[in-house]
């Protein structure tokens, strides 16, 4: 039996890179150290791709990297932590048979990630879904192959138009990247169609931000913008939706979009288990030291988008929410539970944004790799070059599937696994379909 066991709550960017470098460590220091990764799924999930998943430029296998797979030698406990006892040191789950399991620890990594961000509007919950698993992915593709298909049977006017209307709330990386697939997704779904001939589809990008990518610098943004609307997309800053129903939404501005498809990208917030942990959080998230240890708390450690992080390069400020920070947070936890454990010097994280990237679909991309702006083509090749290096798993099988979709064309079939029950907004695990019992 282990002497020590570190358990790492999250099997996303934070919780992966936690448990790679650690395993790293271990095996190269022949230390007796047991390392359990607690997942509701058995995947890591490659985020940045899930827009071309709904737009079925990629297989959703191709995102997703088997976690037995590719860290060999963790421990794999299938679940979700419901409650994490500080004083115990013991971590309590639920499996996907529904039995309850618990797991004790040395050390604990919480990179719990985030979930959908909601906000009080009414019936947002109701009838808008959000992005950030496999399974909203999924329905988002087969949701709005079934638009355009119940548009094309149809001879009401007033139905078909709403049918081909499609909103996207939050013009972020997400958002915008979606509303950039969009349309053209759905000229190729509508092409098999003749009934649809001369039919307008629409996509509306809405956000109460001024500019789409905010985040981004001016030239990026405007690059995006230029893409977007390029392609018949409606961007609508400084505006967003007041209201929601099952015929349409209703914006700030006061006019009324008859649509059935409303996709939630505003953005996230940390996974509820922050809350439940009882430790003290800025923003919704756990406070953290530089070095990652929760304070009061030395065998706690915290990272990715679950950790409050100092920013040592503005002061004043936590870290960005981004798996740029949660990669590198993730692999600076692995090295200090294992300094802990060994009487090891403790590092502080810092590290300077080195760029971001956009996938905007069909040859188009934004990026600014070392701050440096990039349009075109050469955009293109940073960007599907940046997904392939980051991907820890797949590659190969991603790069076929660029060349398939370029080649042959998109496969246009909804198979229907994922309905809208399946993939509520208000849900603390996005990453699992929620089913009756």
């Amino acid at each position: 039996m282990a002497s020590k066991r570190v358990v790492i709550v999250g099997g996303g960017f934070a919780g992966f890179e936690a448990a790679k470098v650690l395993r790293k460590i271990v095996s190269r220091a022949g230390s007796d150290i047991e390392i359990v990764l607690v997942n509701p799924t058995d995947y890591f999930l490659y985020l940045p791709l899930l827009p071309e998943v709904a737009a079925a430029v990629v297989d959703p296998r191709r995102v997703t990297v088997s976690l037995p797979a590719a860290l060999p030698g963790v421990r794999l406990a299938l679940g979700s932590v419901h409650t994490v006892d500080l004083e115990g040191r013991k971590v309590a789950y639920t499996d996907p048979e529904g039995a309850e399991r618990a797991v004790d620890y040395d050390r604990l990594v919480l990179a719990t990630g985030s979930v959908n961000k909601l906000l009080p509007i009414p019936g947002i919950a109701e009838h808008a879904h959000g992005f950030r698993g496999v399974p909203e992915a999924l329905y988002l593709r087969d949701h709005v192959i079934r638009q355009i298909e119940l548009a094309a049977a149809t001879d009401d006017a007033g139905e078909r138009d709403a049918r081909c209307t499609f909103v996207v709330v939050g013009a972020g990386y997400t958002g915008t990247e979606v509303a950039a697939q969009g349309p053209l997704f759905t000229a190729a779904v509508a092409s098999r169609h003749p009934e649809l001939a001369g039919q307008k589809i629409r996509w509306l990008l809405l956000d109460t931000a001024p500019k789409v990518l905010p985040e981004l610098a001016p030239r990026l943004s405007r690059s995006a913008d230029k893409v977007l609307r390029s392609r018949g997309v409606e961007v609508m800053t400084g505006d967003s939706v007041d209201e929601a129903k099952a015929d349409g939404v209703r914006l700030k501005s006061g006019d009324f979009v008859a649509t059935r498809t409303l996709v939630w990208c505003v953005g996230v917030r940390p996974d509820p288990l922050v809350h439940g942990t009882g430790l003290p959080t800025q923003e919704g998230r756990l406070v953290t030291e530089p070095t990652l240890v929760v304070p009061g708390h030395p065998e706690v450690f915290a990272c990715g988008d679950a950790a409050a992080v100092p920013d040592l390069t503005r002061a004043g400020h936590v870290t960005a929410m981004t798996a740029q920070h949660a990669s590198r947070q993730g692999k600076l936890a692995g090295q200090n539970v294992f300094a802990s454990l060994n009487g090891g010097q403790l590092k502080k994280y810092k590290h300077h944004d080195l760029g971001f990237v956009v996938d905007l679909g069909g040859g188009k991309a934004a990026a600014n790799p070392l701050h440096i702006p990039l349009g075109g083509f050469p955009a293109r090749v940073v960007t599907r070059g940046y997904h392939l290096a980051a991907m820890p798993g797949n590659r190969i099988r991603t790069a076929v599937d660029w060349l398939l979709d370029f080649a042959l064309g998109r496969q246009s079939v909804q198979l229907g696994l994922v309905r809208s029950p399946h993939v509520p907004l208000d849900t603390d695990s996005p990453e699992l379909p929620r089913v009756n019992g």
